[in-house]
């Protein structure tokens, strides 16, 4: 760590040379702003201990240039006890802290510490939130139909907006989560938390704990205090998905969080103040379920403010060639593959395919093609996607006629469940897609039925 201590004084920077030397640091001194200027230029610094009044000019207008030039480079103001007032300015300048002169030595190297701590924190969060935006940014909204152009137009103007809430609509698969992380890691919003959950995942009482959190002893298990999501998010985003599966208790729990920005946990009184984006997504008729009073009028006008739909994939064929691109390169990367292109056959096989699952099916018939795959190019008995949806003058056809005497529902989901589990060799997230739902929404029905262990002990 370099330290550029600027004074005109040299015997202060001769003592202050000494002991930061001696706390391993490495010191570069300079007498005046001019020389000051030279080093900052010159050393890149990690620290500055600045002294408010030098021969050629005074240590505001130093400190004014380097939050100008190096913002994220902290400031040590030294001054004397009788120009705190301009010490104060100088904090509200952005000066990391102050100290008077004569100063003590311990208590300035302890102040030196934790601001090179608090910097290089800074420095991590920021090169997190490059690396969040360089796998969720708008690159991944990938398409060239108009709609798509659209919605990417969409999220850029929200990403720079103080919209509150955003509800996202499509068929599951469609990438729903890619736009929400989207409009997360693109906004101002991006070095705060991004939290997301499932809402069919949960029963009630769960979800609404993890949510908003619950105070010690508030039901049987509850025996620590713990934040629910919207409390460890404040000033980043909440993304629910499946919001059309929200049980209307809840519903009213969550329109009360987003018109006051405030919540009470669990068996709380205290009122918690909140600064979240709330990102909503379902795959449902919104409207339908409002109609048949499965869903709160207030809570959907409350989320409808900004709504961005997602075609399905089916009506944006258009788009398959760029979005094979983007999945075959991140796949060859990912799984060190030399595969860098497709066969004009394999592609008129991909772009005839109806894909039920959206893109989410296109991504998997990618990576299991690149895997499987032996050549450079990806030829057409390497593509093989799942089921093709039923034509249209089948759509309403019955999939099973039921017994006579009736059937146990609960039975037929769990051998449903069994089965794809089965087939996809216990991978609850391909399970999932074999089902049309989620990974979470596959671990819940494991546990509604007892399937869990079952899994385990295969392993």
């Amino acid at each position: 760590m370099n330290i550029l201590v600027v004074d005109d004084e040299k015997l202060i920077r001769w003592s202050l040379k000494e002991r930061l030397t001696r706390e391993g640091y490495a010191v570069t001194e300079a007498e005046d702003g001019r020389s000051a200027a030279a080093a900052l230029d010159r050393e890149a610094p990690d620290l500055v201990l600045l002294d408010m009044r030098l021969p050629d000019t005074d240590g505001l207008s130093i400190l004014r240039g380097v939050q100008e030039r190096y913002p994220e480079l902290p400031v040590i103001v030294i001054t004397a006890y009788s120009t705190v007032d301009t010490a104060v300015e100088a904090m509200k300048l952005g000066a990391y802290d102050y100290v008077a002169k004569p100063f003590n030595m311990d208590e300035l190297a302890i102040t030196v510490k934790r601001a090179l701590e608090a910097s290089g924190l800074r420095r991590e969060v920021q090169e997190h939130v490059r690396e969040q935006k360089a796998r969720f940014g708008l690159h991944n909204l990938v398409g060239r139909a108009k709609s798509m152009q659209e919605i990417t137009g969409l999220v850029r103007k929200v990403c720079r907006s103080e919209a509150s809430t955003v509800l996202i609509r499509g068929e599951s698969g469609t990438g729903k989560d890619v736009i929400a992380k989207a409009l997360h890691y693109e906004s101002s919003r991006a070095d705060k938390p991004f939290m997301n959950i499932t809402c069919t995942a949960l029963q009630d009482t769960l979800l609404e704990s993890e949510l908003f959190g619950h105070e010690k002893g508030s039901f049987t298990d509850a025996k620590a205090m713990k934040k629910g999501l919207f409390e460890l998010a404040n000033g980043g985003t909440v993304f629910l998905d499946e919001i059309g599966d929200m049980s209307p208790t809840l519903q009213s729990k969550l329109l009360r969080a987003l018109e006051e920005r405030a919540f009470r946990r669990i068996g709380g009184v205290q009122e918690i103040k909140i600064d979240v984006r709330v990102i909503a997504a379902t795959n449902r008729n919104l409207e339908k379920a409002i109609e048949e009073k499965r869903f709160r009028e207030d809570l959907y006008y409350r989320l409808n403010i900004i709504t961005i739909d997602v075609p399905p994939l089916r009506d944006r064929r258009e788009d398959i060639p760029a979005l094979v691109d983007h999945f075959l390169k991140h796949f060859a990367k990912e799984f060190r593959k030399e595969t860098r292109d497709i066969s004009g056959e394999a592609m008129q096989k991909l772009v005839a395919h109806d894909w039920p699952g959206n893109v989410r099916e296109l991504k998997n018939v990618i990576e299991r093609a690149v895997l499987l795959g032996s050549g450079a190019v990806i030829a057409a008995e390497d593509i093989s996607p799942g089921r093709t949806a039923a034509p249209p003058a089948e759509k309403g056809k019955q999939m099973l006629s039921l017994p006579q005497k009736g059937l146990n529902l609960d039975e037929l989901e769990k051998d449903l469940v069994i089965q794809a589990l089965e087939r996809t060799g216990r991978n609850q997230t391909k399970a999932g897609e074999l089902l049309g739902m989620t990974r979470d929404q596959i671990h819940y029905r494991m546990e509604k039925y007892g399937l869990l262990k079952a899994v385990e002990d295969a392993k």
